[in-house]
């Protein structure tokens, strides 16, 4: 263990350069990931897409709530003329001036069962005419009726076993949208991690090159060396500085990136906190893939879109064919110049009506759309079963790679000591004279590549585990599905 924590006393090393100033702020990858959860746009879209596909679902369930209206004609004031065609078969344009009002109360509830609809009203209508100074007064006390389609498509039954999914999956798809975010920022840290990194390295080569040729140039006065070492040396050193501004270009550029996507505004500098790894969480295939389809969006999709392409059969076949719907009202009205009368003894009014329709002759039309619609549902339950074995091999693949990428976490921090230490012993053979400038720029190639490496390798690592993450919706760490508010 002891090589761990050289490598990351190393690494920490890498902000030492910003994290002494009142204005700079050390950010750990958990603190970047919390920050980018509560404040970046992304984060933002996701709750109000998860708002949006609230209100969807209650206007969903109002379709199954008792309705009620109220509906007027106030005022029905008209003063024109109209034709009026006389008993010889001419035509009369004759005055009118008149208010003709109503109010109309509608009760209404869907039954899921049938498709039928049962309503009630009751109405009152005042009619005023002005040229023969009359009021008359109508009115419906009250009336029900039912309306019940027969063999057509039933919406409200469908709709009962489509919306609930839809719903579902839409709270799953808001964690996977906040996951994914984690994802997203995870690739931002790193490039920030890497490129403070870099320029820490870069400021170290620097620093060491330049303590190096004046030691080399010592050595050259005495004769030990050659002059193409003393070249080679300040060669080294122009690369050097010029690799120093690449490096804090490359910071800026990806600490703006950062500071964006977080929605993190001015000045203060950001030093990020190289985070370790979870060493003893052990993650198998079979519960990823359990808790994939017990919490996944995906997963929810999949029982959805056989529902929708069985719904669609529905259609074509309440569609086509015999279609009918069946009427019946049962009240009350009466007519009178006042509105007591209009209540007093009102008439029995009745209606039964059934309307129809069979397509007599439709050339195969009715049976085509059918067939179609049946047609396309075997292609959904072919496409489904397809994107299952993909979303069980895609959980697999990132199982595996997960736990590889522990393993090479240790690896990649082992070689990063070695190369240090190398690096070190090439240093102080150089300066006693018994290395060559070439094996000693070569060690210091190795010895940036052995830390850059180990920073790649931790960039897996945490991308992996958000994945993981992201894919199953669970939390292995604290072993529970991943929920928000």
């Amino acid at each position: 263990m002891k090589y761990i924590y050289l490598i990351l006393f190393l690494l920490y090393s890498t902000t030492a350069f910003c994290s002494g100033g009142p204005d700079t702020i050390r950010l750990s990858l958990r603190d970047v990931v919390e920050l980018a959860k509560g404040n970046s746009i992304a984060a933002k879209q996701a709750v109000t897409t998860r708002e949006t596909k609230y209100w969807l679902w209650r206007t969903y369930k109002s379709n199954y709530q008792p309705q009620l209206s109220l509906s007027g004609n106030l005022p029905g004031y008209s003063k024109t003329s109209t034709q009026v065609i006389q008993p010889d078969g001419t035509i009369l344009f004759q005055p009118i001036h008149n208010d003709n009002s109503q109010l109309t109360l509608n009760f209404s509830q869907s039954i899921t069962a049938t498709g039928a609809t049962i309503y009630g009203e009751s109405q009152l209508q005042r009619f005023d005419d002005f040229d023969r100074n009359n009021v008359l007064y109508n009115g419906v006390p009250y009336a029900i009726g039912i309306s019940q389609p027969l063999g057509q498509y039933n919406s409200l039954k469908w709709d009962k076993k489509i919306q609930p999914l839809l719903y579902n999956e839409s709270k799953q798809a808001y964690i996977e949208a906040q996951e994914q975010i984690s994802i997203t920022v995870t690739g931002y840290f790193f490039d920030l991690l890497l490129a403070q990194v870099n320029l820490q390295i870069a400021q170290t080569n620097y620093t060491n090159t330049e303590n190096i040729l004046k030691i080399a140039k010592t050595k050259f006065e005495l004769g030990k060396i050659t002059r193409n070492e003393i070249l080679q040396l300040q060669l080294e050193l122009l690369n050097s500085k010029k690799a120093v501004g690449i490096a804090r270009r490359d910071m800026e550029i990806s600490t703006l990136t950062l500071r964006s996507y977080i929605s993190r505004e001015g000045d203060d500098r950001i030093a990020l906190v190289v985070p370790e790894t979870i060493s003893d969480m052990n993650v198998s295939s079979d519960k990823v893939l359990a808790e994939a389809y017990s919490n996944r969006s995906d997963a929810i999709a999949f029982i959805r879109r056989i529902a929708e392409a069985k719904r669609d059969v529905a259609v074509a076949k309440g569609q086509t064919g015999l279609t009918a719907s069946l009427t019946a009202n049962l009240g009350f009205s009466n007519s009178a110049t006042n509105i007591p009368d209009v209540y007093r003894s009102p008439q029995n009014q009745q209606l039964v009506q059934l309307t129809f329709s069979i397509p007599v002759l439709d050339w195969g039309r009715s049976k085509s759309k059918i067939k179609t619609a049946e047609a396309n549902e075997q292609f959904t339950q072919y496409a489904v079963e397809q994107d299952k074995q993909t979303f069980k091999q895609q959980i697999v693949t990132q199982v595996t790679l997960f736990n590889q990428m522990k393993e090479q976490v240790g690896l990649t921090a082992q070689a990063d000591s070695i190369a240090g230490e190398k690096y070190k012993i090439a240093k102080e053979r150089y300066v006693l004279g018994n290395l060559s400038i070439t094996d000693l720029s070569i060690a210091f190639q190795e010895n940036d590549q052995a830390k850059r490496d180990y920073v790649a390798a931790l960039r897996d690592f945490w991308g992996a585990y958000y994945q993981l993450r992201y894919l199953s919706l669970f939390d292995f760490e604290k072993n529970e599905k991943i929920a928000y508010k």
